[in-house]
Parts: C-alpha cells; structure tokens; sequence
C-alpha cells in the first residue's frame, strides 16, 4: 500500500521518499517505481519487529530535508525514531491496525503508542468501520480522517489465454477462491475442506484465477485482518464477496446482500451456508459481482486514494 500511495501522489506532484528496514539487504539506496527508498539493515526483532542502529542516523538527515513526514503504523520501533531525533516536521500516520495478537506486549507498547499518536497531527484510518471499533482511535477522533485503501486495477498484469485455459482446465468451471498468506488471523482453519493449495504464485496467476473464480471467500476471523486488501481485489475483478463481520474494513469493501454474504467469525456452518447460497443463486452472485466492482470502483481506486492522501498533505502544510 506505500507504494500504491507513493506511485499515486507522484502523478499529482508529491515526490516522496521512503525509508524501510530490512534483515536480508546490505544498507543502501535503491529505485522503485520511479522513487526513491532508502534501506537500513536491521540488525534484530522482537515480536516482528525489526530494529536498526544506523536508522536512527538516516531518518534523521532525511527528515531535515522533506517538508512533511508520513508514519505507518503498528511499527513500535519508528515511534521510538520519532521522539529520539526530535525532528519538528508535520506529521501524519496510516494507522493500519490495532495491536491483536501480542496482548502482553500491547500492555508494554500502550503508554508509547498513545503518546505517539498524541504527538502526530493526523490520523487516517483505512476504514470508517475501523475507526469506529477501535479502542486505540476513539480517543484521537478529533484529529483523524478516513482514507481508504485503493488499487490500480491497469497496474495488474493481463492473463494470457494460455494461462486462463490452464487454471480452468485444472479447478473447472466453478470455483471458490481464497487469496493470501497462512496468518493466524485468516480464519483457514473454518475453510480448509476440499481445496487445492497452489502455493506461491505470480501475479499472472492470480490474475488468473481471480478472472475464473465463481467468488471470492475471506474467512478471516481476527481484528488483526484491518482491510482485506485480496477481498478488495476480488471486488476490483467483479466477483460475490463472503467474509467475516469483524468490525474492520472487510465489511467496508463488503456490503452484506448487496455486494456478497457477511458471516460471523469462526463459524464454519455459517460459511458453508454463505458459499452453499452463492452456488445455488447463479444470477444473484452474478449481480453481486456486478455491485461489488460498482463499489471498488466508486470508493476504493488508487486514484482517489492518492488524491485524498495528496489534499491532506497540503492542509497539513498550510
């Protein structure tokens, strides 16, 4: 999504810079998509997340010379960059997710996060959903906004015949398709019946598979699933919609009997319910299919991402 809003805002004349933490790269400055982005090693985690010496030193230098600073968060560790070099810039934060699985930790990080996002000027979340559920927002309501997480539709490869005849030849003519990574908070444990695991695949593939697919299942069950950015594509690609009410941005992207079918978390019969529905109602998946790309299209583009990241850039400068 950084590079969705960076790649976004460039075409309305903010140029950006990032600066990332990685285990597996030597420190350097490398191009992507056109910008710019600063790597520093990270020289060891806790509790998935990274933490760099020398980060400390480069945040600072490109701090003094940007005129706007944009966090993401959780990532406790830029928190603690933030109040160390002391930088006096206009800030905002993607606030991303509330802190799930770590409780303990989250107990700890608590005091730090509050006073982090005390001290940034804005807060956008990705979902109004998710700023109404969440515990840690409610009391910033004051100085947070709510922008969407957004996708370039013409930035995805095209399937070729070739590939599309290859997938449809292997799962048929009607299949149900789940699209992500093996997360605790992916509910795949409710799923896991009668599938084919593909395994990684590039995004031919799954461009593929989206265009074939009868509809899209999200069963994630956990607050820790903040948007759903492969349910979003889903939608992108005119398919029926089945996830989970979770209070987060899954039921944003997906309107019950309108877009597809929202379900309780952890509820195998439910689901099985919702996906015995699609298949039995061809005409009414279609039309939700239908409804679902009318809604990505209206709210959910790159384009009115950006736009929206770029008007807030500008208030905040003012």
């Amino acid at each position: 999504m950084i590079n969705q809003i960076v790649l976004g805002v460039a075409d309305l004349g903010v140029a950006s810079e990032v600066l990332s933490l990685s285990l597996s790269v030597v420190e350097k400055t490398i191009e992507v998509d056109g910008h710019v982005v600063h790597r520093c090693r990270s020289n060891f985690e806790v509790a998935s997340t990274p933490f760099s010496a020398s980060a400390f030193k480069q945040f600072r230098q490109l701090a003094l010379g940007v005129d706007l600073i944009h966090y993401h968060f959780p990532f406790p560790f830029s928190d603690i960059v933030h109040f160390a070099t002391q930088v006096k810039k206009p800030t905002l934060v993607s606030y991303h997710s509330d802190i799930v699985k770590q409780k303990w930790l989250s107990k700890l990080y608590k005091p730090l996060t509050h006073h982090f996002l005390s001290d940034i000027d804005h807060i956008v979340a990705s979902s109004p959903n998710y700023l109404e559920s969440s515990d840690t927002l409610s009391r910033f309501k004051h100085k947070a906004s709510v922008i969407p997480f957004g996708l370039n539709k013409s930035s995805y490869p095209k399937a070729t015949i070739k590939k599309l005849n290859a997938w449809r030849e292997k799962f048929g003519p009607r299949f149900f398709l789940f699209v992500g990574v093996m997360r605790y908070y992916k509910g795949l444990h409710i799923l896991v019946k009668n599938i084919h695991f593909t395994g990684f695949l590039p995004d031919e593939d799954k461009v593929a598979l989206l265009e074939l697919c009868y509809a899209v299942v999200f069963p994630s069950h956990l607050r820790s699933e903040a948007f759903g950015i492969s349910l979003l594509e889903g939608a992108m690609y005119g398919k029926p919609l089945i996830s989970c009410e979770i209070g987060t941005g899954t039921t944003y992207i997906n309107i019950d009997k309108e877009t597809g079918v929202v379900v309780p978390p952890n509820d195998p019969v439910a689901l099985r319910q919702a996906m015995d529905y699609l298949w039995n109602n061809s005409k009414e998946a279609l039309a939700m299919g239908v409804r679902a790309e009318a809604r990505y299209r209206k709210l959910f583009t790159a384009e009115r991402m950006a736009q929206s990241y770029a008007a807030l850039y500008e208030k905040l400068l003012k």
